[in-house]
């Protein structure tokens, strides 16, 4: 009996396999590391970077720690306290940081840590970045229709923060982009005492008022207002929910607080919640450690899935990382963008920071697969120039 020989040749046999390749290719593709908790692998034995090179920077970077005061409370009387002496006091928990910290992780893996990576510190403005991912867990679940949708809608009839003509008009959107002009009052806090503008204060309270959406102005009494509407929406303490729905799921730790203020307490169906505030500004917000911070990042850097499982809508990241009008530098708060490489020149204009005063920063780098946390660093010079030296070592 005559066997049959096939005719195909050789080149044809590997055509065909790369074919089938590409079309089962991520049946076969290594799948994505996610760390456990407690845990995050180092690049060992085999780093991305180079290692002499990845160590100058460091050594660089560590020459630029923010000079002021470790002890918050003082750099706070040394820097918003002193603009703001009419209103000066402080309505929640401060504390004195840690030196200078920093984790590199290039394509998954940890490729260095230096200062104290385990410290809980206060994470100032990046707040805003937990708060900007709890609004999002609202709107997917349908508690708020549509950013574009006035914020008055979804508030019960006793709350009045936007029951005037001039705070009415006020979405969601103009209030996670800062553009809002919201004007009134919140936890003893009127909205022109944040960064007020004028020689004395007699001339703080002569604020110009302008539409909502048109103007960006970067301020905490409104971003807190933001935290109590999302309260509202949700019925539930914020931190509770992020911890359920984010923070579990990603495997943080148990060492992180979200605080408000001492007189940021509201009763919600018979419960007495605090709202929390979205930065330090006056105390409070998010206290955390970097690993911790690290793990939010990772978040965003794959895209809002965590081990197979999506937890933020790739369409509220999307939104979140778009220029708004009003600033094409901002996004969601504290969605900072690298727009005409403006904030990072050493980094691609896709990336996201989110920023914290002190420099608190979290830099999300998708084009290279980069993950940064950085704490009390100087500058944005001394960060951009860190930046330059790792792309550089790869």
């Amino acid at each position: 009996m005559k066997l049959w020989t096939p005719t195909v040749t050789p080149v044809e046999l590997f055509i065909a396999g790369l074919v089938l390749l590409l079309a089962l290719g991520p049946a076969f593709a290594a799948e994505t590391y996610f760390p456990p908790r407690h845990q995050w692998a180092s690049c060992e034995p085999e780093c991305k970077l180079d290692r002499g090179a990845l160590q100058a920077a460091i050594r660089e970077l560590q020459r630029n720690e923010n000079p002021l005061p470790r002890d918050q409370a003082v750099a706070w009387a040394q820097t918003f306290g002193s603009r703001e002496p009419f209103f000066g006091g402080i309505l929640g928990p401060m504390s004195a940081r840690g030196e200078l910290t920093g984790l590199v992780i290039y394509r998954g893996k940890v490729e260095a840590q230096f200062g104290e990576p385990d410290r809980v510190d206060m994470s100032h403005s990046i707040t805003k970045s937990f708060l900007s991912a709890v609004v999002g867990l609202a709107w997917q679940q349908d508690r708020i229709a549509s950013v574009d949708e006035p914020v008055a809608k979804s508030m019960p009839a006793d709350m009045e923060h936007f029951s005037s003509a001039k705070n009415a008009p006020i979405t969601w959107r103009h209030l996670l982009q800062q553009s809002s002009d919201w004007e009134g009052t919140l936890w003893g806090r009127p909205d022109w005492a944040d960064r007020p503008v004028g020689t004395t204060p007699d001339d703080w309270p002569k604020v110009q008022r302008v539409s909502p959406g048109t103007v960006f102005e970067y301020n905490d009494v409104r971003i807190n207002l933001l935290a109590l509407a999302t309260l509202q929406v949700l019925r539930r303490p914020l931190p509770e929910v992020l911890r359920e729905q984010l923070m579990d799921p990603i495997q943080a730790s148990n060492t992180w607080r979200w605080h408000g203020y001492t007189n940021s307490w509201v009763e919600l169906d018979g419960q007495r919640m605090q709202s929390v505030s979205g930065g330090g500004h006056w105390g409070g917000g998010m206290f955390i450690n970097a690993w911790d911070m690290a793990r939010f990042g990772y978040l965003y850097l794959r895209g809002g899935k965590w081990a197979g499982k999506q937890l933020l809508d790739p369409a509220w990241l999307k939104a979140s990382s778009t220029p708004s009008g009003p600033n094409p530098g901002y996004g969601y708060a504290n969605w900072y963008l690298n727009s005409g490489r403006k904030a990072l020149p050493s980094a691609p204009e896709s990336v996201v920071i989110h920023r914290g005063n002190g420099q608190n920063l979290i830099v999300v780098d998708r084009d290279n697969d980069l993950l940064l946390v950085l704490r009390w660093v100087k500058d944005d010079a001394a960060v951009d120039a860190f930046i330059a030296r790792l792309l550089a070592a790869r």
